[in-house]
C-alpha cells in the first residue's frame, strides 16, 4: 500500500499549531512559525500526527538528494557500478602501443586520485610501457558533454569542491589539493596532487589574523599558462603566521588536468608518452584494454547522503537519465531525462508530484523545489522499498556521523535519528527517520523557508527530541476536537 493510496494525507489536515517548544525556538530566533513547512508521520503505517504547509513547495537544499538517491537506487538497483573503459584501434607490440589510447567516461562519480592511479598501474604492468599516440577523452556518455562550460556560477565561490558539476568522465572531481604551512617568518605552499608541469607561484604576505580566518585573506587562486608551457597556480594576499591548512578548489580547465595527471602518474610508473590531450569518440571498432567498475551505488549512497556530496548527487541525475532507454543523440540532455525517470518513478509509488522542481537533483539549487509531503512519501517509499536497509544506512545518524556528528549528540536523540540535513542561505532542513524511546518508528520532515534560516536549527533540532521524547503519540494540536471513543 503506497502512502496516497492510504488516504492518510487526504483525511488530515494542517494544524497551523505547533509544539510549545518548536514555535518558542522559532520566536527566539526571529522565525515567523508559517515558515516551517513539517510532516511527521508514523513510518510504518503512515498515520500523520502533525503537518503544516505540508503541501508547499518550498526550497528543501540538500534534503533534495533523498529524492534523488532512492529514485536512483530503485531504478539503477544496489548492486549498479559505473564503468571508465581504455580502448584502442591498435594492437600493443612489445611493450609500444602505435596509435590513439580511448578513454571513455561512464559517470563515474568516485574516479578518485587512488582509483586512477591504481587503473593506469594495470594498463602498465599489462606490458604496455610506451604510448605513441594521443589521449583522447570520450564524454560522451552526458548531454551535454561538458555542462561546466555553459553553467552560471552557484554562487561567489566558483572553485569551490561543493560547486563542482559533473561529465562523463570527471577525473578526481578535477580537485587540486595544496597545504600552505606558515611560522612566524616565511610561508611554503605545496601542491599535493601529482601534475606534471603545474607549479605554484606564492605571493602570499603574512598577517596576524587568526588561522580560523584565513580564507578571508587570501585571494582566490587563479590557473594560468606561463610562457614556458606549464600551468600557474597564483596565490595572492596573505596568510596568518604559524597556520596549517589543507585545501581543495577546482581551478584547471578540465583537459589541461587530465593531460597534467595522466603525464605525471604514467611517468612515475616508468612509462613514456609525448602525445597531447584531446576530446572525441571511441570509434566503434576500438578493442577494450582495461576497464574500471565504480563501487556499488549502493556503497556511493553513504558518500553521497551522509558527506551530502553535490557533484555525486548530480551525477547521479544525470546517470538516471542517460541510462533511459529511447535516449539518443543530443535531443535530450541527461538532466532532463533524468527528471522525467524520476517523475515516472513517483507515479509508480502514486506520490505527489505537484509543484515539484528538479533542477540537478542535489539541491544545491536556487530552484529546486518539493513540498514536505510528497518528500515525507518518498520517505515512507524508502521504508517499504526492498533496499531499505540500502537506503536508510546512507542517511547520516544523529550525534555520530556524516552531517549530523556535531548535532543531536549527548541528546536522547543520539543514535536514534537518521537524517539528511539541507543548507542553504534561506533554507534549512531536516528528513529522514526517528525512532522514540519505545522504538517507534517516524518520519519527520522539517524545512524552512526563511532569510534568517541558518538560526533555525535549534528549533528543527528541537523537533527531533520531541519526537524520540514520543509526544507524537500523545499529541492533539488545540484547535483538533478529540477523537470519538468507541464502546
Amino acid at each position: 500500500m503506497t502512502l496516497a493510496a492510504s488516504g492518510v494525507h487526504a483525511q488530515t489536515r494542517d494544524t497551523g499549531v505547533l509544539p510549545d517548544s518548536i514555535r518558542q525556538q522559532l520566536q527566539q530566533q526571529g522565525i515567523p512559525a508559517q515558515a516551517l513547512s513539517v510532516v511527521v508521520m508514523r513510518a510504518d503505517s503512515g498515520q500523520t500526527v502533525l503537518q503544516q504547509q505540508a503541501t508547499q513547495a518550498v526550497s528543501p537544499a540538500s534534503s533534495m538528494k533523498i529524492l534523488t538517491t532512492l529514485a536512483g537506487l530503485e531504478e539503477l538497483g544496489p548492486v549498479f557500478r559505473w564503468k571508465t573503459q581504455l580502448l584502442s584501434t591498435a594492437t600493443p607490440e612489445k611493450e609500444v602501443l602505435n596509435g590513439d589510447l580511448y578513454l571513455r567516461g561512464g559517470g563515474d562519480p568516485s574516479l578518485s586520485l587512488e582509483k586512477w592511479t591504481s587503473f593506469l598501474r594495470r594498463l602498465r604492468y599489462s606490458g604496455i610501457k610506451t604510448l605513441r599516440g594521443d589521449l583522447v577523452l570520450d564524454r560522451s556518455g552526458f548531454q551535454p558533454e561538458r555542462e561546466d562550460l555553459q553553467a552560471t556560477p552557484f554562487d561567489e565561490h566558483p572553485d569551490a569542491a561543493y560547486n563542482v558539476i559533473p561529465d562523463a568522465l570527471l577525473l578526481n572531481h578535477n580537485l587540486l589539493q595544496f597545504a600552505i604551512e606558515s611560522d612566524g617568518k616565511r610561508i611554503q605552499t605545496r601542491l599535493q596532487t601529482p601534475l606534471a608541469n603545474v607549479v605554484i607561484r606564492n605571493n602570499l604576505k603574512l598577517n596576524t589574523a587568526p588561522c580560523a580566518s584565513w580564507e578571508k585573506s587570501v585571494t582566490p587562486p587563479v590557473a594560468l599558462n606561463d610562457d614556458n608551457g606549464d600551468i600557474e597556480i597564483r596565490l595572492n594576499g596573505s596568510f596568518p603566521k604559524n597556520c596549517q591548512v589543507s585545501t581543495r578548489l577546482n581551478l584547471m580547465d578540465r583537459n589541461q588536468y587530465v593531460a597534467a595527471m595522466f603525464a605525471q602518474i604514467w611517468r612515475e610508473l616508468g612509462g613514456v608518452w609525448r602525445g597531447q590531450v584531446r576530446e572525441g569518440k571511441a570509434p566503434a571498432d576500438a578493442t577494450l584494454l582495461l576497464e574500471h567498475q565504480s563501487e556499488t551505488l549502493a556503497d556511493l549512497l553513504r558518500t553521497i547522503n551522509k558527506q551530502s556530496d553535490n557533484t555525486m548527487a548530480r551525477a547521479l541525475l544525470q546517470t538516471l537519465g542517460s541510462t533511459t532507454s529511447g535516449i539518443s543523440g543530443n535531443a535530450v540532455s541527461s538532466r532532463t531525462a533524468g527528471d522525467l525517470r524520476i517523475r515516472q518513478w513517483l507515479t509508480k509509488h502514486q506520490l505527489d508530484e505537484q509543484g515539484l522542481v528538479i533542477d540537478n537533483g542535489s539541491g544545491l539549487s536556487r530552484t529546486e523545489r518539493i513540498s514536505a509531503r510528497t518528500l515525507a512519501g518518498v520517505l515512507q517509499a524508502g521504508w517499504r522499498s526492498p533496499w531499505n536497509a540500502e537506503f536508510i544506512s546512507s542517511l547520516p545518524i544523529g550525534g555520530m556521523d556524516g552531517t549530523l556528528r556535531k548535532r543531536l549528540k549527548g541528546t536522547v536523540a543520539e543514535g536514534r535519528a537518521r537524517l539528511k540535513t539541507g543548507t542553504l542561505r534561506n533554507a534549512t532542513a531536516l528528513a529522514g527517520y526517528v525512532r522514540d524511546l519505545q522504538d517507534t518508528p517516524w518520519i519527520v520532515v522539517a524545512i524552512v523557508n526563511d532569510e534568517q534560516a541558518a538560526k533555525a536549527r535549534k528549533a528543527l533540532d528541537q523537533l527531533i527530541l520531541w519526537v524520540v521524547a514520543g509526544h507524537p503519540e500523545q499529541w492533539q494540536a488545540p484547535d483538533e476536537p478529540a477523537p470519538e471513543t468507541q464502546p
